[in-house]
């Protein structure tokens, strides 16, 4: 199989509350009370047609302030050195992020967001809608992450992926 590489151009810009990676939340549902942008580009605003529908987004984006990549890290919700592919952590060979975010309106190319966990002027690369009918799995594991999901909402991310 032979490799390819591909060029991916922003669609737009995340705008948040959070310049710093050091107090972001970890995770978007740790954030409800946090609100920010989606500025979409003008020439790509037609794809937001019937976007008002949805209650919640996924925003697929580029970790534009993340180290350099890691295959091993110790991610924010543990102490123990993990792959970095079992983890969300910003550094990876392909510093792609993914986040659901709340739709509280939208506004001709803008849409206002809840429940945001991304850094401010973050380079969007798609939206894609959240369906709780497809995206919900009855039988899903979360491995190491199982004995850490009850007390995860306090964690916010620090500088053990740089500032």
């Amino acid at each position: 199989m032979s490799e390819r590489e591909w060029t991916l151009k922003p669609i737009g810009t995340i705008r948040s509350q959070f310049t710093r990676r050091v107090g972001t939340p970890v995770q978007s549902i740790f954030a409800p009370d946090s609100r920010g942008t989606v500025e979409v580009f003008p020439e790509f605003e037609d794809g937001l047609e019937d976007v008002d529908g949805f209650s919640h987004l996924f925003l697929i984006y580029i970790f534009h302030r993340a180290d350099p990549a890691t295959l091993s890290c110790i991610p924010y919700l543990d102490d123990t050195l993990r792959g970095v592919f079992a983890t969300r952590a910003p550094s990876r060979p392909n510093p792609i992020g993914l986040s659901v975010v709340r739709l509280i309106e939208r506004q001709g190319n803008i849409l206002k967001i809840a429940e945001v966990d991304v850094l401010d002027e973050t380079p969007l690369l798609d939206i894609k809608p959240f369906v709780p009918h497809f995206d919900h799995r009855d039988n899903a594991t979360v491995g190491w992450l199982g004995k850490r999901l009850n007390d995860c909402s306090r964690y916010r991310a620090d500088d053990r992926f740089g500032e």
